[in-house]
């Protein structure tokens, strides 16, 4: 085993890569319940609504699968599940907005998926990331640690986003309840043990938050921490009754033009997040060379692509690389032993789902926090005083949390730095791929993004 995942020769330990598949999982368990929710929640023109029990099923079926794909494969700690944002532009848009059944939404996700595999293949993907310079490498990475910062804080129910006007966001209203308590206590216990570099830190905060959330369930008469009760069952038969359950008729029902539109449109969502984020976690693992490019990327970007196919396949929404890695990676995860763990998990979850579903945000945020505050060092390396990456970088770290967006950062970064590269004369450091990225990227901000 150490021997196979490198797991010395990475400065870690078996135990170590144990307890950060296990941080990891419960870091990521919310969407066993969040993409059901998601994508259960319209009907398509045939009156067709997706079962919840089903999506459950495949969604940590095709996570676990392609978790321990990519820890076999890639050998990174890089864990896989159905992307937020793009299971969203599958139900509202290609559903509810375009009309289209939920076999031809998800056929659309196969092909994206067989697109982006062709990409990579030929290494185009990766000649991409490499033709990025280093600034903006590590503005991605940084800008990563914020929106995760930021997603641990709604999560976890100290952050909102206001409705009818108003701050972009907004301290809940509801700020005195033992949710804020249980967030409060799991983001100190975190940071202190963190702090004295205890084993298992992030893993024991928030086993300390589910243990709080459930005695305040069970003790308080107030507002409840949510999830964090015991089920009336534990245990859960999995259905695989919508593996399969895709077909290609988009261009029939939508004509090519707009048909090729939502492909690519989908496309450049998940060719760029999970690129930024592949980047950002092997930065943080250690695991780049002396020019940033991380070795493994070939590898970790086909097994994404499969991601994408296979959660078409099987219904469950695009899979790809989900940031919550890095907080197995700051648990001290360097090696795919770690998803190793994380995938089992998974697995075991289409059978215990009601017990994954006890693990409350508000417990799982903290160490979000936490892994961005330790991801926003990234930034240190950046040149603040040449504003021709300067404001490229600054624009790419802010855009991620204010857009919930990993694609619209780096694609604002990826414009301006072109576009004030050419205004400075200096159009030879800009590298012809890097070009016709910008090029995309305006049409996907005028098209209307993901």
């Amino acid at each position: 085993m150490d021997r196979f995942f490198r797991i010395s020769e990475r400065g870690s330990t078996v135990r170590t890569e144990v307890i950060g598949g296990l941080v990891t999982f419960a870091t990521m368990a919310y969407i066993v319940a969040l993409n059901p929710a998601i994508l259960g929640n319209v009907k398509d023109g045939a009156g067709l609504q997706l079962d919840f029990g089903q999506l459950v099923t495949v969604t940590a079926l095709v996570a676990g699968v392609m978790t321990i794909a990519m820890g076999l494969f890639a050998n990174v700690p890089m864990a896989l599940a159905a992307g937020l944002g793009v299971n969203a532009f599958v139900a509202f848009t290609l559903v509810a907005g375009r009309g289209l059944s939920w076999a031809d939404a998800m056929g659309v996700i196969v092909i994206e998926g067989v697109v982006m595999l062709i990409l990579v293949l030929v290494g185009l993907r990766e000649a991409i990331m490499n033709a990025i310079p280093d600034g903006l490498k590590r503005a991605i990475g940084a800008g990563i640690g914020l929106f995760i910062a930021l997603i641990g804080f709604v999560n976890g129910g100290i952050v909102i986003h206001p409705e009818g006007g108003g701050t972009v966001v907004a301290l809940n209203e509801h700020f005195r309840n033992w949710n804020t308590f249980v967030f409060v206590l799991t983001l100190l216990v975190a940071a202190v043990l963190m702090s004295r570099r205890v084993p298992g830190a992030l893993l024991i905060a928030i086993v300390t938050g589910t243990v709080a959330a459930m005695i305040v369930n069970g003790a308080s008469d107030g507002t409840p921490v949510a999830y964090a009760t015991w089920p009336d069952k534990v245990f859960a038969a999995p259905d695989f009754g919508l593996i399969g359950d895709a077909r290609f008729h988009v261009f029939t029902v939508l004509g090519w033009g707009a048909g090729i539109g939502l492909v690519l449109t989908v496309l450049m969502a998940n060719f760029f997040d999970a690129m930024g984020t592949a980047l950002a976690i092997g930065r943080e693992a250690d695991l780049v060379d002396a020019e940033g490019r991380l070795p493994q990327m070939r590898q970790v970007l086909l097994v994404e692509s499969v991601g994408a196919v296979a959660g078409g396949a099987a219904s469950a929404s695009s899979n790809t690389i989900f940031v919550e890695s890095t907080s197995g990676v700051a648990q001290g995860a360097r090696t795919g032993l770690a998803n190793i763990v994380t995938g089992v998990l998974f697995l075991l979850a289409m059978f215990v789902s009601p017990i994954v579903g006890i693990i409350p945000s508000s417990a799982t945020g903290p160490a979000l926090v936490i892994v961005g505050a330790l991801m926003i060092s990234q930034a240190a390396g950046i040149d603040w005083s040449d504003m021709g990456i300067a404001v490229p970088a600054f624009a790419t770290m802010t855009l991620m949390p204010f857009t919930y967006s990993i694609a619209n950062g780096v694609g604002a970064g990826v414009v301006l730095y072109v576009l004030i590269a050419l205004g400075q004369g200096q159009w030879r450091k800009v590298h012809p791929l890097l070009a016709i990225v910008a090029a995309f990227f305006v049409w996907y901000f005028l098209r209307g993004v993901v």
